[in-house]
């Protein structure tokens, strides 16, 4: 056992009471050090989340006011369509005027091994309801000899056909049937065709190969086509398509991404008898003028110079010794009609034209067409594009080629039936 003086006891006491408020202080700083650590973060914690809050508040305030005025739908609000805009496109042309199109077949007169008269199936095609009182409009070709027309619609109804008028020249019809009158009909309206462009997306709907309200797109490859149907009938200003077309889309509409009419859809030009790609339609500006004036009148009211008309070429040309070979010469003009008393003068020289089998007579030494309002004409297209859209009485300025000069003549359109021939035929 250790012994201590009291003067070491007072020491030894000191030195301990010193350590301990040492070691208290030491513990004291380190607790004071933790808290003010504690309440940093929380400050800091609370500062990020008011700064958060707050710029949320202002996102807010610009969802609330910006979005609304650019009516721009919330992320939440919006759905993703399972469509592209072309497939939208396309489906919202389809389902405005499929039931508006109607499957046309017809019955024709033929005759047996017996040499009997018996009713035949005829051909079939395409129309486009156009009035709710059942006004069909079609192309000629597609009632062709028809001894009965049959007309179906999208539901599956039919109704016999009637002719109410038709234009060769255009290869337009117009029909009519009569819908029970609890029967709402669907139609297709009438766009504007000097509006197309070329490259211009467009939607052919019809019934090809007895497929019925069948729909193909494609675009507008070529305007202002004049293209000849037959041996004596031009149409003038076709659209070219590439949308396909094949037997039995005849008559069906062709149209824009709105849904309006923009051409009939009437002839493709292809080797195998399908489609090729090269399918016209006739414009609806066109088609809507006919349209009148079969309803108004059962016929075309077209102007026409009455003339004997023949294409000029080299042959005829050299043969005559004349300087152009182009144009319309003037074989014969129609004793009092208007083209008389205007002064254009016909052939006096008959010559026979063509080959030895196949020959016609045609008069040399009358005047020679070049010009019609400005408009070049150097064939037979040209000629009849120029009246296409003429009138009866319109007044017209007429450029011949007479005794090696051009001249200018005015003269007065006649009117002639839609069904014969208007401008004779072409040689």
């Amino acid at each position: 056992m250790k012994l201590y003086s009291k003067q070491q006891m007072i020491k030894n006491t000191l030195t301990g009471i010193l350590a301990g408020a040492v070691f208290a202080s030491a513990a004291v700083f380190a607790i004071q050090k933790n808290l003010k650590s504690e309440n940093s973060e929380k400050t800091g914690q609370t500062q990020t989340e008011n700064v958060q809050s707050q710029q949320n508040s202002e996102k807010a305030e610009f969802v609330e006011e910006v979005l609304p005025q650019k009516n721009i739908a919330t992320p939440a609000a919006s759905t993703v369509s399972q469509y592209t805009q072309d497939e939208e496109q396309n489906i919202f042309v389809y389902e405005k005027c499929n039931e508006a199109v109607v499957n046309i077949t017809t019955q024709v007169m033929g005759i047996n091994w017996f040499l009997e008269p018996v009713v035949q199936d005829g051909g079939s095609g395409s129309g486009s309801i156009i009035d709710k009182r059942g006004y069909v409009v079609t192309n000629v070709h597609v009632i062709s000899k028809a001894n009965k027309i049959n007309i179906s619609l999208a539901d599956g109804t039919s109704y016999p056909g009637t002719v109410i008028g038709k234009d060769i020249e255009s290869d337009i019809a117009v029909l009519k049937f009569d819908p029970p009158e609890n029967i709402k009909l669907k139609t297709i309206d009438f766009g504007d065709s000097s509006e197309l462009k070329v490259g211009q997306k467009v939607i052919a709907i019809g019934n090809p190969f007895a497929l019925e309200r069948t729909m193909t797109t494609g675009i507008i490859s070529g305007l202002g086509r004049p293209i000849q149907e037959s041996a004596n009938v031009i149409i003038r200003n076709m659209i070219q398509t590439d949308a396909a077309i094949n037997p039995g889309n005849s008559g069906g509409p062709l149209l824009d991404t709105r849904g309006r009419m923009v051409g009939i859809n009437t002839m493709i030009i292809s080797n195998s008898g399908s489609s090729a790609g090269i399918g016209f339609a006739v414009p609806v500006s066109t088609a809507q003028r006919v349209v009148n004036d079969l309803l108004k009148y059962g016929k075309v009211r077209r102007g026409t110079i009455q003339i004997s008309p023949v294409q000029m070429t080299s042959s005829i040309a050299q043969y005559a010794g004349l300087k152009i070979n182009y144009g319309i010469l003037v074989s014969q003009v129609k004793e009092g009609s208007s083209a008389e008393k205007a002064g254009i003068l016909g052939g006096t020289k008959p010559v026979q034209y063509g080959s030895r089998f196949n020959s016609s007579t045609i008069y040399l030494g009358g005047d020679i067409i070049t010009g019609i309002d400005g408009i070049n004409i150097r064939t037979y297209a040209d000629y009849t594009s120029a009246l296409e859209s003429k009138k009866p009485n319109d007044t017209v300025t007429v450029t011949v080629f007479r005794n090696g000069n051009f001249e200018k003549i005015k003269l007065v359109l006649d009117g002639i039936d839609t069904d014969s021939e208007p401008n004779g035929t072409p040689l």
